[in-house]
């Protein structure tokens, strides 16, 4: 069946406030190069880092409230090329192929990495990343490197799949990069959002003992992902937990609440980020690293077992989406609204391939 030459979808023409998103129909539907893929999107999922690539906020000149800053707003630390499709979730169905891949996997459901490690055929060092480097998931087709397109099989909907790769592969590679194991005593802050929840249910799969930081309202719903104990965001950790109990923090907040983190890991324990919800910029005590021999890890580029081992978790039925809302591909703007009031636990996911 022959593709059609135009597309809906949403383009981020500047960094600035959702004004810049543009919801359009007349997008052309993007070439397949040697060794990519096209992919019809089914769904993708709302992050936080849309927001923040729209915002410009990776930029090191961003200041609190501060929007437009756009020499260094990409996750590599330069300008985007604007204007860019966003959304670095995705699920959908290969429905072409560039040279070099093997025709059979058209018709194949396949949920997108990323962190990308190739493009047009060539490696890419550093990675790009879906929806900042290249563009996303936030239009009905995308063309990407057919080894970043993992098949999927699984009996859950595209939305509920969509929900899953930028958060639960961040999540994993935290795990990972912090070498978390049965038995250990692992801390998770802001534990209510994508990578929060996803890291509450993969710190469980490990057999560790899991304590999640949330507010009140949300911390049944914590302690059914898995978590045995949950913590107020206004408690003291260690305080709480008693000084030194704990070997793995994963933090997704920073800000003012990072000092206490340290405190309360034991000697020899590990610190591990890949967000700061609540302020980039801490306080940092070095008597405190080196004298009890912590490691710090900021995760950002998945290590090359982390999304596999994800999408095997996801065919072997081990993990449980959690979708808070959906939305309509063209209601984005009200999507990411309701994304910062924060009242929900899991993703919002929009629909794209079925407007509905």
């Amino acid at each position: 069946m022959q593709q059609p030459t135009t597309m809906r979808g949403v383009l981020l023409t500047g960094h600035g406030g959702l004004d810049k998103l543009e919801y359009r129909e007349d997008l052309p539907v993007p070439a397949v190069g040697p060794g990519d893929v096209l992919i019809r999107v089914g769904a993708a999922g709302v992050n936080n880092t849309d927001i923040n690539t729209r915002i410009g906020w990776y930029s090191k000149r961003h200041e609190p409230g501060e929007e437009g800053v756009a020499e260094d707003a990409g996750w590599g630390g330069k300008a985007l090329d604007l204007p860019r499709i966003q959304g670095i979730d995705v699920c959908g169905r290969i429905v072409g192929v560039g040279d070099g891949v093997d025709a059979t996997r058209v018709g194949e459901r396949a949920i997108v990495e990323p962190c990308l490690r190739e493009a047009g055929g060539q490696p890419l060092d550093p990675p790009w990343y879906l929806g900042s480097e290249c563009d996303g998931g936030f239009a009905e087709y995308l063309a990407v490197a057919a080894r970043h397109a993992h098949r999927v099989d699984s009996p859950l909907t595209d939305v509920e799949l969509a929900s899953f790769p930028c958060s639960y592969s961040t999540a994993e590679n935290l795990l990972h990069r912090a070498g978390l194991a049965a038995g250990e005593r692992v801390l998770i802050t802001g534990a209510s959002g994508g990578v929060g929840s996803a890291a509450v249910q993969l710190a469980g799969l490990r057999g560790a003992e899991v304590i999640a930081v949330t507010s009140p309202a949300k911390a049944d719903a914590l302690r059914a992902l898995g978590a045995v104990r949950t913590l107020s965001r206004d408690d003291e950790p260690a305080a709480a937990l008693g000084a030194g109990s704990v070997d793995v923090v994963v933090d997704l907040v920073a800000g003012e609440a990072f000092p206490p983190l340290l405190e309360v890991l034991r000697p020899g324990g590990r610190y591990a980020t890949s967000g700061a919800i609540a302020g980039p910029r801490v306080t940092l005590d070095l008597r405190t690293l080196y004298l009890k021999d912590l490691t710090l890890l900021g995760c950002t580029a998945l290590d090359a077992e982390v999304f596999p081992a994800l999408v095997g978790y996801i065919a072997q039925g081990r993990l449980k989406p959690l979708v808070a809302a959906t939305f309509r591909l063209a209601d984005i703007a009200a999507a990411q609204t309701a994304f910062l009031e924060k009242r929900h636990v899991g993703k919002l996911v929009l629909r794209v391939a079925a407007e509905g």
